[in-house]
């Protein structure tokens, strides 16, 4: 069910993202069933209706959660959807995992991308980038660019606060889901990328959301999982049997030893390494 009515600048930016979307002949949207992609899909899929096309990648280093929910969201709204295998770790120095190791994947991503908006016909590549993405370490941005790949998000002026409330008007559950960047994200850069590693974070996150936690990254340092959740969340996990269940369900994935961080969720916090 809608939301309450819209404050009107945010009105006026729906209204922006609209207008955009309907001057488009027709669209193509790298769709990773996110809470910025999801909204932006269904807004593009009530303009645009049957001009649309979705197209998700499916990766070792793509949550499957992640996947299920891009299908099934897909489905709800009649959307033609296209799902494209690409394993990251096959492209010349991903697995390394230098600093420009997003580059390296999204470019992979549109290249897919615009392959398929050629042999349809289709006019535009879409992404789900918003506002607040312009201000992080996004080196996948220069792929964005170099392939023509518009933010209409960002020509609309929403942030990812707005896109929460948006989403949430509309009617979409994805409005509070938490972010869920590729598996990847969890290695410190420099540290190399294998199927089995990526097992291990994926199985350790998924033991983690049983016991009930919602925001959360397990990040690998070796033998030795860095386990950060929400900060509303770090309370219960530092309780007692919990917070023993926690840490026996992430040895468990094949870690020797895990470790909670006392700060909490922080997003990106990896990249505070570039800093430097």
């Amino acid at each position: 069910m809608a939301d309450d009515e819209l404050p009107s600048p945010l009105s006026a930016k729906l209204d922006r993202l609209r207008g955009a979307l309907h001057a488009l002949e027709s669209a193509l949207l790298a769709f990773s069933g996110g809470v910025d992609s999801a909204f932006l899909l269904r807004v593009a899929a009530d303009v645009l209706g049957d001009r649309l096309t979705a197209l998700t990648s499916v990766s070792p280093t793509n949550p499957e959660e992640d996947t299920r929910q891009a299908v099934a969201l897909a489905g709800a709204l009649g959307v033609r959807h296209l799902i494209v295998a690409s394993n990251e770790l096959e492209i010349p120095g991903y697995a390394a995992n230098p600093p420009d190791r997003c580059y390296k994947c999204k470019d992979r991503l549109y290249d897919l991308c615009a392959a398929e908006a050629r042999a349809r016909g289709i006019a535009a590549l879409l992404d789900g980038v918003n506002v607040d993405d312009l201000g992080d370490y996004r080196p996948g941005l220069r792929a964005a660019a170099e392939h023509g790949v518009r933010h209409l998000l960002v020509e609309a002026g929403i942030c990812k606060a707005e896109v929460r409330r948006l989403s949430r008007h509309l009617g979409l559950e994805t409005w509070d889901r938490p972010a869920s960047p590729c598996l990847s994200s969890r290695f410190p850069y420099g540290t190399a990328i294998t199927p089995a590693r990526l097992q291990m974070v994926a199985a350790a996150e998924t033991a983690l959301r049983v016991l009930g936690f919602r925001e959360l990254r397990v990040r690998f340092h070796g033998t030795v999982a860095r386990i950060e959740v929400g900060r509303d969340e770090l309370p219960r996990l530092l309780d007692g049997d919990l917070r023993e269940a926690a840490l026996h369900a992430v040895r468990a994935a094949g870690f020797r030893d895990a470790i909670i961080d006392p700060a909490g969720f922080r997003s990106g916090s990896l990249n505070a390494a570039l800093a430097g």
